[in-house]
């Protein structure tokens, strides 16, 4: 077990404020359900416990099936999803590994089919900010069940 480094909102009250701000506006017009999905699966790949804490508790209290937690980190063998969280999926592993440097043509188009350009944007913002909590989060080594 990690101890936890530093307490971030405490740190820097500014820069936390703006992340809730940032966090609140990258939702908007987005599905409940996409959300969580987005959030689990960024926080899987960079190993931040306590989001997969946190969204994996919220996605339950907002209904999500339990099958369909499990099955994340293997969506794309998973008959549980549909095309539209498939493609948000994709985007979501693409943005936040960067392989090569990019987002591939093919990932973005696949978005694209499934999400009209303003809920696009939203979905990237999402994506973004989950990312940057989970920096914060295994940087300062947050706890799961911590404020």
């Amino acid at each position: 077990m990690t101890t936890q480094r530093m307490n971030f909102t405490t740190a820097a009250p500014a820069v936390f404020k703006a992340m809730i701000t940032l966090d609140a506006a990258a939702r908007k017009g987005l599905d409940h359900t996409l959300i969580e999905l987005v959030q689990i699966r960024a926080s899987q790949i960079n190993r931040c416990t306590y989001c997969l804490d946190m969204h994996t508790t919220d996605a339950r209290k907002a209904g999500e099936r339990e099958e369909r937690i499990y099955q994340l980190s293997a969506w794309e063998e998973s008959e549980l999803y549909t095309d539209k969280e498939r493609a948000a999926l994709a985007l979501t592993e693409a943005v936040t590994v960067l392989t090569d440097g990019f987002v591939p043509d093919h990932v973005y188009e696949r978005a694209a089919r499934h999400f009209d350009e303003p809920e696009l944007a939203q979905l990237i913002a999402l994506i973004l900010t989950i990312n940057a909590w989970n920096r914060i989060a295994v940087t300062t080594r947050k706890t799961p069940g911590t404020e």
